[in-house]
């Protein structure tokens, strides 16, 4: 009874986030695309976008919760949240958009697509292997406790506290709390986002009782649903769909992004999917002009700064795409010219002393690039990504300044140069940039959007003649996303 009421409660998020994609028809197939043949990759999108989404809107009904007054329990988070999806769910009926034979089409074109025979072998291939990676990560997930590193002393502390108070409680530093009495908590990192301790609260009180090793799963579920989103939007962007499969695949075999779901209970993982689907959903904006598409990559990427503090700064690094796309032919001048204004800026904060979020900011004469090539060239956890994202940098140098990529590489390399050069003048970041770990969990949130910009590159580079548009676009919005460009 306990392991089936868990079951619900973590089915419950994303049944809420694909009832909202359903109502808002997102992402909305070809025009002349019926209930029964919906495409396989808008499946993939909304089964992938739908439980980050249905999890943040869990967290934030639960913070409602909490501000309102009313206890956590089964019924105060849970039923209002299903009779929520439930009501979506049948607006989304309404019109027969959802039916069960169109379902049980979509999911055997997802499962056994029309290929060649041996792409269909490759296929099959591919996804047993998935599966098997999910179900031993399923295993570790199960019989581990939480692990006692940070995961322990800064995120599972304030689960644990507002599991046993129903509510949400403040936490504030050691020295607040030791200076008198207080209803506050202290621990590790008393100002670290409530979403990932809300989601651990919510799947032990689905549960029934405190689980240090149950109350994880979410992040199983997380990478599952980052596979998912990759497929759909590697295969809506015009990927071949082994290729689209093979995209997901290495988003999903990134050796760390394992260890975030093996080792459960971090941020991270949270952050980099969220921070990677909102560029994902921006690139489908970019290709396509649907206001649907450019809301979902701003609520995602509004959503970033709730999950970790330092997802602000990962938001702003979709400003300058932005700007490639609103001003296709200007933009690259002004995005180059807005980086060189910025290492103008490092330059002279070098030179004096100021303090910028809390970190003391000054030029670092010894940046660590050796340790970032170990971490990156020499060690496992990232396979052959930064060889193969190099080497495709030098051979697609040309088409990363033209559409359809421009935008969508410009959001990249805003977050390589923070990841690279803005890191290294911070003086209290280039003190643990010597641990290999710190290295490459702050790399880990951008990852997986390099992954797949890494993929639709190597599309563009081997697509015959002129650059494909997805195979679901309507020709009316081809020639609108051309008249966009070129203005």
């Amino acid at each position: 009874m306990d392991f089936l009421a868990l079951v619900v409660g973590l089915v419950l998020p994303w049944l809420l986030g694909c009832s909202v994609l359903f109502a808002l028809d997102w992402p909305r197939p070809a025009a002349d695309a019926g209930a029964s043949d919906v495409p396989a990759n808008v499946n993939a999108l909304r089964l992938g976008f739908g439980y980050f989404i249905g999890a943040l809107l869990l967290t934030l009904w639960m913070r409602a919760l909490s501000a309102a007054g009313i206890g956590f329990g089964r019924l105060s988070i849970g039923a209002p949240l299903l009779a929520a999806a439930a009501a979506l769910w049948l607006f989304a009926g309404r019109d027969k958009r959802v039916s069960l034979a169109g379902a049980r089409e979509a999911a055997s074109s997802l499962i056994r697509p029309a290929l060649p025979r041996w792409q269909r072998i490759g296929w099959m291939l591919l996804l047993a292997w998935l599966a098997f990676r999910f179900a031993s990560l399923a295993v570790e997930v199960a019989w581990r406790p939480l692990y006692p590193w940070e995961a322990w002393t800064q995120w599972a502390t304030k689960a644990r506290v507002w599991y046993e108070l129903s509510r949400i409680a403040p936490f504030v530093p050691a020295d607040v709390w030791l200076a008198g009495p207080s209803v506050a908590f202290f621990d590790a990192s008393p100002d670290a986002r409530a979403t990932i301790p809300l989601l651990q609260v919510w799947s032990s009180v689905a549960l029934g009782r405190w689980d240090d090793s149950a109350m994880n799963w979410p992040w199983l579920l997380m990478l599952v649903a980052l596979a998912l989103a990759t497929y759909g939007a590697l295969r809506d962007a015009a990927i071949a769909p082994l290729g689209s499969l093979i995209g997901a695949y290495f988003v999903a075999s990134l050796p760390l992004l394992d260890a975030h779901v093996a080792l459960a209970g971090y941020a991270d993982l949270m952050l980099s999917g969220v921070y990677a689907l909102s560029a994902l959903a921006f690139h489908r904006w970019v290709l396509r002009r649907d206001v649907h598409d450019g809301v979902l990559a701003l609520l995602l990427a509004l959503a970033c700064p709730l999950i970790e503090q330092p997802g602000i700064v990962w938001t702003l690094t979709l400003v300058p795409g932005v700007i490639v796309a609103l001003l296709p032919r200007r933009g690259p001048r002004v995005v180059a010219a807005s980086f060189g204004v910025a290492a103008l800026a490092l330059v002279v904060l070098a030179r004096t002393t100021s303090t910028l979020l809390g970190y003391s900011v000054h030029l670092d004469y010894q940046p660590p690039w050796r340790a970032l090539a170990d971490a990156y060239l020499m060690l496992g956890n990232w396979h052959l990504l930064w060889y193969a994202a190099a080497a495709l940098a030098i051979v697609g140098a040309r088409r990363l300044f033209r559409p359809p990529l421009a935008p969508l590489a410009s959001v990249v390399a805003s977050a390589l140069a923070l990841l690279f050069i803005g890191l290294a003048f911070a003086n209290d970041v280039a003190a643990w940039f010597a641990d290999f770990a710190a290295i490459n969990r702050v790399t880990l949130h951008v990852a997986p959007l390099l992954t797949c910009f890494c993929v639709l590159l190597w599309g563009e580079l081997t697509a015959p003649g002129p650059a494909q548009t997805p195979a679901t676009m309507p020709q009316a919005e081809v020639r609108g996303v051309a008249v966009a460009t070129d203005a």
